[in-house]
């Protein structure tokens, strides 16, 4: 039976060692892009298929999937959570947090249970306190390069040595991007660097190519991990909990996988 804290655990050792990986994160909107739901998260309103609701997400998380129009994108994410490669690691949504069957879903979607497949979760809620204590501190003892929203404030983040920015929709609108990185390792030789990802589901796209043809390099999906340090939205619980001091159900819960 897979732990989250074990998991945790041998991330970050892989980081202290500094052998090469790749952790991709699909959360509950890449689940629902995987599932060719129409998906808006907008000014006060969620969509999710022909569901409407009311929503709390900030400006930088906004986006819009149209299974009409943006099937390319969906079929790039759907090949990536299906992608095989040593030290290719994909987090999916675990069954305490979206149900077991959409958890199961997830799973033969991506081929079977095996030892690629991780919590989508891991970086946050129980493990988010010791990310900051643990995995944080190594990044500084790296060469980092961060990609993510363009508002994202890095004057907090000294071990950041290079940056690409994407804006709304980034995995529609800056899909280009992912060849500009490319062009950038390529033409610097770029090795034992840690690539850090904030940019929603522009990340699972951007880190399959990368791995694929980079492998020489770390890429991490963390998330919104980060974010108070880059003056950007704290308005998930995990965030506020830690951040406030005030605690929470968030950084308490220790995710179960099945």
């Amino acid at each position: 039976m897979k732990n989250f804290r074990e998991h945790f655990v041998k991330f970050r050792t892989k980081l202290e060692e500094q052998e090469h990986f790749a952790f991709s994160r699909y959360s509950d909107g890449e689940m629902y892009i995987l599932q060719n739901k129409e998906l808006v998260l907008g000014n006060g309103v969620i969509q999710i298929g022909d569901e409407k609701q009311g929503g709390v997400y900030q400006q930088p998380d906004f986006k819009h999937f149209d299974p009409n129009e943006h099937g390319f994108y969906q079929q790039k994410l759907v090949e990536s959570l299906q992608y095989k490669q040593h030290n290719y690691f994909k987090g999916i949504s675990c069954s305490c947090c979206v149900g077991k069957e959409a958890f199961d879903w997830q799973v033969d979607l991506a081929g079977g249970d095996d030892d690629s497949l991780t919590w989508a979760n891991l970086w946050v809620n129980g493990n988010y306190p010791i990310f900051i204590t643990h995995i944080l501190p190594i990044f500084y003892s790296r060469d980092c390069v961060f990609i993510g929203h363009e508002d994202a404030n890095l004057e907090r983040l000294p071990f950041i040595k290079k940056d690409f920015r994407v804006g709304y929709n980034a995995m529609i609108n800056d899909y280009g991007k992912i060849e500009e990185i490319k062009q950038w390792i390529g033409d610097n030789n770029i090795t034992n660097h840690v690539f850090l990802f904030s940019a929603s589901t522009f990340t699972n796209l951007a880190i399959v190519e990368l791995f694929r043809d980079y492998p020489n390099n770390t890429y991490i999906d963390i998330g919104t991990c980060l974010t108070p340090m880059m003056d950007m939205p704290t308005h998930r619980g995990y965030l506020q909990a830690f951040w406030s001091y005030k605690g929470g159900q968030d950084i308490q819960k220790i995710c179960k996988w099945n």
